[in-house]
């Protein structure tokens, strides 16, 4: 079972902050940031290394939708992560990018 599968069934609840008929947008429950989403496809690809050309679609619609959910929600400035793999922090295996803004990140990643 992935967690994001059934979240995007609605299956588990979240707070969702954009939705349409490829991509689900939802709050992050432990947030680092006054805002911090999360954006995931509606069809399951396990990370970036599962991109194709033939879902490759998916990741661009992501992010094009990204400035207008972020600017919804009051931020024009933020950061976008990914974790691809165990070792880089990824917890769930369902594509998915974080988005963090409301706040001055400075330059560190880590």
């Amino acid at each position: 079972m992935c967690l994001f599968c059934e979240i995007i069934k609605g299956n588990i609840p979240s707070t969702k902050v954009y939705e349409d008929d490829m991509i689900y947008a939802f709050n992050d429950i432990n947030p680092v940031a006054p805002v911090h989403f999360l954006v995931v496809p509606k069809e399951h690809i396990c990370c970036v290394n599962g991109i194709t050309a033939e879902n490759s679609k998916y990741v661009a619609h992501i992010f094009e939708k990204i400035p207008e959910i972020a600017k919804s929600l009051g931020i024009e400035s933020y950061r976008i992560i990914n974790n691809c793999g165990a070792d880089a922090g990824q917890t769930v295996m369902h594509l998915h990018f974080h988005v963090i803004g409301g706040k001055e990140l400075g330059e560190k990643i880590l």
